[in-house]
């Protein structure tokens, strides 16, 4: 992709898992099952956890979406299954970060896989297990190729290089680079598969406006086959991070070719998105079944591009993941020491869905079920005027299903993270038939001129229901709708307190059933039902009070099941006085100067800090 030169300094060393771990092995839980990765055995898996009770838990930072430990994360890059382990590399800044994983879900951070060299920066590619040593890397075994787009002095131009220890150190081919630049300004983020039928390697390759293909006996020569899009679909910007894959129609045993390709930042879409071409593929050449002029999106939110789908899955299952992020504002967003994450890994399929065709089906990996905590599920109710049936719900990392049925005429809507006067607003009008998601009001937005936004998807009601499945995280929302036939990811950046959930509806609106659950973290090894306290928020960083006058700092105690009571200390009395409040306290400014307010949980186990500031407002 264009990764212009969004460089953090501090990230040209190797990104290195820091601080003590545990490894932690879990059996007989009812969450922990066999999963179709061959990756686990049936009631058990074993991962690691920091030992550090602070590791991960800076404002923002994903609880079970994985980030970097510091620096840029970006394009989802290298996506490959071998030998028991699901790698992760990335885009870290012109070059590869790499992560690993047994389940999907808990990840262990590794040294970078790929820095620049003599020939460039490294940017986006993939990486696939050359069963059959095509290569003549392997002497005669299996390892892994990782093909990627070098980038110099304006050149991109395709290169490999190889693993024969499970990807934990690389060889860059001698013959680099195994495409050189044909004459294009735009030619990078070639993804490669085996396409048995003709008994080759495909490459599939960005290439302005359209994409190219490539094929290859041995990974080291290519021959150009074909070139595809330049008058199809979408072009309101470059196109970039191709992908190409079979799936499955649903219901049936027939198969389609997907294609699927992302679109560089501009006015049109505000911003990058990605769309996707459903058709036929014969090795050389792709097809597309739909008309030139039809644009199929693969996302309606705004943070989710780049994706791309893991190679050699043993189940047939294909999996994919995005960056959560967006070409507008790529590393402007309020995180402290890194910037960027992936969203929840998603099965994809095709669907006839009635009155528009085949579509792309995404769904959350049943891999995520393992974090779930405590289930707590509502009644089937009508949805009347003051009622919200989530009162007394509270949480920042979790996942909730709701069915509801809708009135032809009638409305509803979930505030999502709600409090200090903050929320994310999902709504639905069944009379226009139009999804919104509005994060107007979600928390920080300052960042970016155009964050506190609007957007909306066209969404059907089936025999008057709808299903909505949200995956909220400390600075993030993915929304699946009707088992994944429309999907928004979307950033938020909330204050850690903004912890409510309310549904409201008018025009007739039942809520079928809702199932509400915690989400562990992946980072440390937290109960997310426990009762004992294990660290205190607050809703900001510092308070500002004139003298004479009073603000409120809203806290919370973590997890929300613990206890929530606070005892309230002021370091200088005379300058700030604390009076205990709901979900918080009340500072008042006595003279000018500054105090430091500390809260400690009930039972003495856990306290945090913030500073106030007094100041005279007649000055």
């Amino acid at each position: 992709m264009s990764k212009k030169s969004w460089v953090w300094t501090a990230v040209t060393a190797a990104i290195v898992l820091t601080g003590l771990v545990v490894t932690v092995l879990l059996t007989g839980c009812d969450n922990l099952r066999s999963f179709k990765g061959g990756s686990l055995s049936k009631g058990e898996t074993a991962y690691q956890y920091s030992s550090d009770p602070n590791y991960y838990t800076e404002r923002y930072r994903p609880q079970y979406h994985l980030s970097p430990p510091y620096g840029n994360m970006s394009d989802p890059n290298g996506m490959v299954y071998f030998e028991g382990e699901y790698h992760q590399f990335y885009q870290n800044s012109g070059q590869w970060g790499h992560a690993v994983s047994k389940d999907l879900v808990h990840w262990e951070h590794l040294d970078v896989a790929l820095a620049r060299d003599s020939l460039g920066e490294i940017w986006s590619g993939s990486a696939v297990v050359d069963w059959n040593d095509t290569s003549g890397f392997f002497g005669g075994k299996a390892g892994l190729v990782a093909i990627f787009t070098h980038f110099k002095g304006g050149v991109q131009s395709q290169s490999i290089a190889y693993s024969k220890d499970k990807g934990r150190t690389w060889t860059k081919y001698e013959g680099n680079p195994v495409i050189p630049n044909p004459g294009l300004k735009d030619f990078r983020d070639p993804k490669v598969f085996w396409h048995e039928p003709s008994d080759s390697w495909v490459m599939i390759v960005s290439a302005g406006d359209r994409v190219r293909f490539y094929r290859s006996p041995n990974l080291k020569t290519w021959e150009l086959a074909s070139e595809f899009g330049s008058d199809q679909g979408s072009h309101a910007a470059v196109w970039e991070c191709p992908d190409l894959f079979e799936l499955p129609v649903e219901g049936t045993k027939e198969k389609k070719w997907v294609l699927t390709v992302s679109i560089g930042n501009n006015a049109l879409t505000k911003g990058s998105t990605m769309q996707y071409f459903i058709g036929s593929f014969d090795g050389k050449t792709f097809t597309n079944d739909n008309k030139p002029s039809d644009v199929l999106w693969t996302d309606y939110g705004k943070d989710f591009y780049a994706a791309v789908s893991y190679s050699d899955i043993p189940d047939g299952r294909r999996i994919w993941l995005g960056w959560m992020s967006n070409w507008r504002y790529p590393f402007a967003m309020p995180t402290d020491g890194w910037k960027g994450n992936m969203s929840i890994p998603r099965e994809l399929r095709l669907r006839e869905v009635e009155g528009q065709g085949l579509r792309l089906i995404q769904e959350p990996v049943e891999e995520l079920q393992m974090l779930r905590g405590k289930k707590v599920s509502l009644p089937e109710q009508p949805l009347d005027g003051g009622h919200n049936p989530f009162a007394g719900i509270k949480g920042t990392s979790y996942e909730l299903e709701t069915e509801l049925t809708v009135q032809p005429n009638a409305k509803f809507t979930f505030n999502l993270r709600q409090g200090n006067d903050q929320a994310t607003v999902v709504s639905y009008d069944a009379k226009t038939g139009q999804l919104t998601f509005d994060r107007t009001h979600s928390g920080e937005t300052s960042f970016e001129q155009g964050f506190a936004e609007t957007m909306s998807a066209p969404v059907r009601l089936i025999n008057n229901k709808i299903k909505l499945r949200f995956f909220v995280d400390s600075s993030s929302v993915e929304l699946f709708v009707n088992d994944g036939e429309i999907v928004l990811s979307n950033l938020i950046f909330p204050d850690p307190t903004s912890s409510g959930l309310e549904l409201t509806a008018e025009g007739g609106v039942t809520l079928n059933e809702a199932h509400y659950y915690p989400m562990r973290s992946v980072w440390r090894d937290e109960d997310p039902d426990g009762l004992k306290p294990l660290r205190i928020v607050f809703g900001k960083d510092s308070l500002d009070v004139p003298v004479g006058e009073s603000r409120k700092m809203a806290a919370a105690v973590l997890p929300f099941s613990s206890s929530q009571q606070i005892r309230w200390e002021t370091s200088d009395p005379a300058i700030a006085a604390v009076e205990t409040a709901e979900d918080g306290v009340i500072v008042k400014g006595l003279q000018m100067g500054s105090a430091e307010i500390k809260a400690t949980s009930a039972d003495g186990s856990v306290s945090a800090t913030f500073d106030v500031f007094v100041f005279d407002n007649k000055k």
